[in-house]
């Protein structure tokens, strides 16, 4: 997108529209009988570490990845993500 581009985007209002991100951070694939027993305090393992990047999606797009990061200040303890990849408008990673 040219400069152009962006300055309409900028001045469009659709850019005041918020939009939902889902972070992935991992994957479970328990059988249907374990699933069934899960109680309050039980551990789902993912298919992850905690080192491994996460995964953030618009819809079923994936549009960047980062890593898991905790806030500090005001809003110590609130989980963040820090962006290490981020896909271009209108292609991909």
């Amino acid at each position: 997108m040219d400069e152009a581009g962006m300055a309409a985007l900028g001045t469009s209002p659709f850019t005041q529209v918020p939009i939902e991100i889902t972070v992935s951070v991992g994957r479970a694939r328990p059988l249907v009988r374990d699933l069934l027993r899960l109680k309050r305090d039980a551990v789902l393992p993912l298919d992850r570490k905690v080192t491994d990047q996460v995964e953030l999606y618009v819809g079923d797009r994936l549009i960047a990845r980062g890593e898991l990061t905790e806030l500090d200040g005001e809003q110590a303890g609130q989980l963040a993500v820090r962006l290490t990849e981020v896909a271009q408008l209108g292609g991909g990673l």
